[in-house]
């Protein structure tokens, strides 16, 4: 560690520190409620949560009324509670994981701080804050930042139980570590506790460690590890017999080792998502780990496990058969915190940042001024009801590209004179390019979400008539209909949920007519293709509303003679 710098710099005083954080978290908050929910995960998790509140059954998952046994349900539980005190909405359903992001972006910090001093602290805590991939991340209503949260808790946790001078307050950590996995595991499964394992093992054959074991506290930690976790999946496999097989070993192992859910990807698939996720800080990643390497041997290297942690999650995901891009946020708090011990060795008591620093700041403003001569590129395979919201969403992206330019110039231009500016005004510029980059999607994701679909309809649908989604499993539009629907022939991700119970949906299109010609009070969702099929069938439909992606329909007053509505022309 370097003395201290003559002079604190403003943004490393209480009160400075106090004002970004005030600032950060207006934004950070304040835009939940800015985008409808977008297909799939927002959409989807947000129904089950709403299903769960309705029925009042908090143990079995269930979407569109069919058992939901894919994922532990503590973020549901969050999201739950979030309806229940506020309403149900965007904001509510997007809340747990915006709570669970900043709150790691704060427990970086703390963490780092006591491991490497203040200076590091706030620069660890900066670069996550100004992550592209975390900042989106806390913006989505998905299982992927509060897993990622937990994950990176628990390592916080077991830095600062190793770091720690008596056996008290090792112990307090360690507990606190393996309560984090624990609530990892009720986040996502076993793979709560998997990672941290794995990351030991590496960690301690790559750098001979083997007496960090023994500051585990394993006894008492599985005890409490077990404690938090076990009683859902007890009860659950007690409920439901099916639950253990399907949950452990469909959803675990086979989804790891096999191509079940059909998205394999290349081994290199993580590497743009690494480059784009962390692009403000990427390039002290290198000196960073190097700076790691040295300091592996002769005792706990809080480094050297940032990068095993780093390394084994990547490697982990990068040879799963199943990838999406989500699964890698758990590496973004382990970089932000080698980055921050990294920089603050860089900046040394002079508070100055080297050629390389106002380099990279420059090529990050280039980069801002070349985007502008590919904005035509943004829309080009729009269709024609789309070209008005791709050129309103070029209009943000305009925005974007200024605030990096601006921000990066002016990191630049503070290198060599205050450091700190510098990181803060680089930071600044990712966070807000990226916010303003993700909010303006609305201008496309609010016709995908259904949302004014939903309202013209919401109150033309008789609260008892059945809705059938015919060969479509629309992950948005039941959440603001307040509605479940009857899956017809395709249930996508729901085919456990129709083979455990048969008798809830329609198996095939003439299993699907045959109840329709049967129930005069029948709705249906489905696509303009699937419409024109029908129709070509002679199945008697009125068309009650669409839009340019979906259309519903209901069974005909007068089946002899169905009436198409104005909307037909919508």
């Amino acid at each position: 560690m370097f003395g201290p710098i003559n002079k604190t710099p403003a943004l490393l005083t209480p009160v400075g520190i106090l004002i970004m954080g005030a600032l950060y978290a207006l934004l950070w908050f304040g835009s939940l409620d800015y985008r409808h929910l977008i297909p799939s995960d927002e959409g989807r998790y947000a129904e089950i949560a709403r299903e769960m509140l309705v029925s009042g059954d908090w143990v079995t998952p269930r979407y569109h009324d069919y058992k939901y046994f894919f994922k532990p349900p503590l973020q549901l539980w969050a999201t739950v509670i979030a309806f229940d005190w506020f309403g149900v909405g965007e904001w509510q359903a997007r809340l747990w994981g915006a709570l669970t992001g900043f709150f790691t972006i704060l427990f970086v910090g703390y963490t780092s701080t006591r491991l490497d001093g203040p200076r590091a602290g706030w620069i660890a805590a900066v670069a996550l804050a100004a992550s592209p991939m975390w900042i989106i991340s806390g913006h989505i209503n998905s299982l992927d930042m509060a897993l990622s949260a937990f994950l990176a808790s628990a390592l916080c946790a077991l830095l600062l139980a190793q770091h720690s001078k008596t056996t008290a307050s090792t112990r307090g950590w360690m507990l606190l570590c393996w309560t984090f996995m624990a609530l990892a595991t009720l986040s996502k499964g076993l793979i709560g506790a998997a990672l941290p394992t794995l990351v030991l093992i590496a960690y301690s054959l790559s750098a001979w460690d083997w007496r960090i074991w023994k500051r585990l506290h394993i006894v008492s930690g599985l005890l409490l590890f077990f404690a938090i976790t076990a009683p859902w999946f007890i009860l659950m496999s007690i409920r439901h017999p099916e639950f253990f097989e399907f949950f452990f070993i469909h959803e675990h192992f086979e989804r790891f080792t096999q191509n079940t859910h059909r998205r394999p990807g290349p081994i290199y698939f993580f590497v743009p998502l690494l480059v784009a996720g962390f692009l403000p800080f990427l390039f002290q990643l290198p000196g960073a780990v190097a700076q790691a390497w040295k300091s592996r041997q002769g005792h706990f290297s809080a480094g050297w496990m940032l990068v095993c942690w780093f390394v084994i999650i990547f490697a982990f995901f990068s040879v799963s058969r199943s990838k999406l891009p989500g699964y890698i946020i758990p590496i973004f708090p382990a970089l932000a915190m080698l980055v921050g011990r990294y920089l603050d060795r860089q900046l040394g008591q002079t508070n100055t940042l080297p050629i390389t620093w106002i380099l990279q700041t420059i090529c990050f403003a280039l980069v801002g001024f070349v985007g502008f001569f590919f904005l035509s590129f943004v829309g080009v395979q729009a269709q024609p009801d789309e070209i008005t919201a791709y050129a309103e969403y070029t209009q943000w992206i305009a925005v974007a590209l200024v605030v990096l330019i601006f921000f990066s110039s002016v990191a630049a231009w503070q290198a060599r004179r205050n450091g700190i500016t510098s990181i803060a005004s680089l930071a600044i510029g990712f966070y807000l390019t990226s916010m303003v980059a993700g909010t303006g999607h609305e201008t496309l994701g609010r016709a995908v979400s259904g949302v004014d679909l939903a309202s013209r309809v919401r109150n033309v649908i008789p609260a008892d008539a059945p809705i059938y989604s015919v060969r479509i499993l629309d992950h948005t539009l039941p959440f603001y209909l307040g509605r479940t629907m009857i899956m017809v022939e395709f249930p996508d991700e729901l085919q456990f949920g129709v083979d455990q119970e048969p008798e809830r949906w329609a198996p095939t299109l003439n299993d699907f007519i045959e109840r329709w010609k049967a129930q005069p009070n029948a709705y249906a969702l489905m696509v303009p293709s699937q419409y024109a099929e029908l129709e070509r069938l002679g199945l008697p439909m009125e068309i009650v509303d669409r839009d340019s992606r979906r259309m519903i329909v209901k069974h005909p007053s007068d089946p002899a003679n169905p009436t198409p509505s104005r909307a037909t022309n919508r």
